[in-house]
């Protein structure tokens, strides 16, 4: 019988200003004042690092040479601002359940 809860995340591989890579797992994403983010965690790697403390990455996307890609928020009103948006749809959404 197959699982019929069976969870599979939507990863993003992400490369750094000093061009390491690293995998991230999709939480959630919005558009918020017209302008569109994606909150994400690190992969998980192993059993024992799905128990670990992880810090959140909240992503915005800009155009950069024609492209879309992902960049972190250097204003810190901005981040405060998404960072409280996407606390309160998690909070929502922790009341729906």
């Amino acid at each position: 019988m197959s699982e019929m809860n069976e969870y599979t995340p939507e990863l993003f591989e992400l490369v750094d200003d000093d061009g390491n890579k690293r995998n991230f797992e999709l939480i959630d994403a919005s558009e918020y004042e017209g302008e569109q983010y994606f909150v994400m965690v690190p992969a998980a790697e192993d059993e024992d690092y799905l128990y670990s403390d992880c810090d959140i990455v909240i992503l915005k996307v800009v155009e950069e040479d024609g492209e879309e890609i992902l960049a972190t928020i250097d204003d810190d009103d901005e981040f405060d601002a998404v960072s409280a948006y996407f606390l309160e749809r998690l909070e929502e959404s922790a009341e729906d359940n």
